[in-house]
């Protein structure tokens, strides 16, 4: 009898090891580690994150000549985005005013709507001047020179830098995307070239404030316009139509994906671009 007794306890102490619960215990607890491990060790960019975009300025960001009443570019380019493998929701707040010239985005951007909508914003998109431009061609319309342009563009540029201080003040690390201004007054003053040169100074006047602000992008939009003429202007021949709404929405989309996401270009895929072997 003594001598089962020392077998029998060592009998229940390894059955007892290999209770049951104990190994599901065990074998969850390596399955969390190993989760954990390959969770930690996935690049940021392989899970979808939201993305909050507040758009900001004028006619374009409102979408006047947007046939779907949708807001101009922003579904289009919300669309574009929501393809990214990287995007999982681009929540869109849109604050344009049709009509709204640089002075009158500053005092928009003083609302306090708009700076807690800043506040939380991944990207700030901004279409303005092209009011500030026109203001200049309604007061001087029987006499419209150079000089009277130089004017209005330093109030602008001075106001450019007004707004992108405004956002940095409430918001220090979102993207600042400003579009590039047009030239939609071909139809009325075909036989004023300097126009033109109008449009491309104030450009390059707007890429030289944003130069002076961390974390911010120009987008050009003027060739759109040169190129394709009337075809994307909606018929009040100012704004754009849904196709230059959508062509805009795809300078915005690269933009983005090349410089800020670092990615190539994905150029869509048209009969134009297999012809020309793209």
């Amino acid at each position: 009898m003594r001598k089962i007794m020392p077998f029998i306890l060592l009998s229940l102490l390894f059955l007892a090891s290999c209770n049951p619960n104990s190994v599901i215990k065990e074998k969850l607890n390596q399955h969390k580690e190993v989760a954990l491990m390959i969770k930690e060790n996935v690049p940021e960019e392989f899970i979808p994150q939201d993305i909050k975009i507040v758009s900001v300025g004028d006619s374009l960001t409102q979408g006047v000549g947007d046939t779907t009443k949708r807001g101009g570019y922003v579904p289009y380019l919300e669309a574009l985005l929501e393809k990214d493998k990287s995007i999982n929701d681009a929540l869109f707040d849109n604050f344009g005013i049709r009509g709204n010239r640089s002075d009158q985005l500053l005092k928009k951007l003083a609302s306090s709507e708009v700076r807690e909508a800043v506040k939380e914003a991944d990207y700030v998109i901004v279409t303005i001047g092209g009011n500030d431009v026109m203001k200049v061609v309604r007061e001087n319309f029987s006499n419209l020179n150079l000089k009277v342009f130089s004017a209005q563009r330093r109030i602008y540029e001075d106001n450019l830098h007004g707004a992108l201080t405004a956002v940095r003040n409430e918001n220090p690390n979102s993207k600042i995307i400003l579009v590039g201004l047009y030239n939609p007054f071909f139809k009325w003053f075909a036989d004023v070239r300097e126009i033109n040169v109008i449009i491309e100074e104030w450009n390059h006047a707007s890429k030289n404030v944003l130069m002076e602000y961390p974390n911010t992008y120009f987008v050009e939009i003027a060739d759109l316009f040169y190129d394709e003429g009337e075809e994307i202007l909606h018929t009040d021949y100012f704004h754009p139509n849904d196709h230059g709404y959508e062509l805009i929405a795809n300078r915005i989309f690269d933009k983005i994906n090349i410089e800020i996401l670092e990615k190539p270009s994905a150029v869509p895929v048209t009969a134009e671009n297999k012809e020309n072997g793209n």
